[in-house]
């Protein structure tokens, strides 16, 4: 056999589709063939049962964290929330040594300045809309707020 013609098939072999290539020829056979490396399917791993106790304080956890929220809830009912209209830096004061607009406690009335919210280096006054109470304040001093944020609870008079 010529080894040239060797080296042509193992060419073809290479370069094409074929898989193997067997020639005969004076009484002497050769075969070439490509070794085909078959992907063995993946086989996911069995899931690992959790622990029934880790499971159960979870469940309870969440359980005390949802009757949490709706107790909360159920007492903020009739409460006003005063809402951030703009995104921007929340800041309780006119100015850094400035007393806070409101407090805690603090009756105010429609048109009230509650608070600042800095957006693009412009401060926006953000007025109650209801007369009341201040119950609550929401976000601390110089915070970022997000559009919509809650930022005052005000029991209305």
């Amino acid at each position: 056999m010529d080894l040239n013609l060797i080296k042509k098939l193992v060419k073809i072999l290479e370069t094409s589709d074929v898989t193997d290539i067997e020639i005969e020829e004076n009484g002497t056979k050769i075969k070439v063939a490509k070794k085909i490396r078959i992907a063995q399917p993946f086989q996911a791993l069995p899931a690992i049962p959790a622990q029934a106790t880790s499971l159960s304080v979870q469940q309870k956890e969440e359980q005390k964290a949802v009757e949490k929220k709706s107790s909360e809830e159920s007492a903020e009912s009739n409460l006003h929330t005063v809402r951030s209209p703009i995104v921007g830096t929340f800041y309780r004061a006119p100015a850094p040594d400035a007393d806070p607009y409101v407090q805690v406690g603090d009756v105010v009335s429609v048109g009230t300045v509650l608070c600042i919210v800095e957006a693009m280096k412009l401060m926006n006054e953000i007025e109650s809309d209801v007369n009341g109470k201040v119950v609550k304040i929401l976000v601390d001093n110089g915070k970022p707020v997000e559009y919509n944020q809650p930022l005052f609870l005000i029991q209305p008079m």
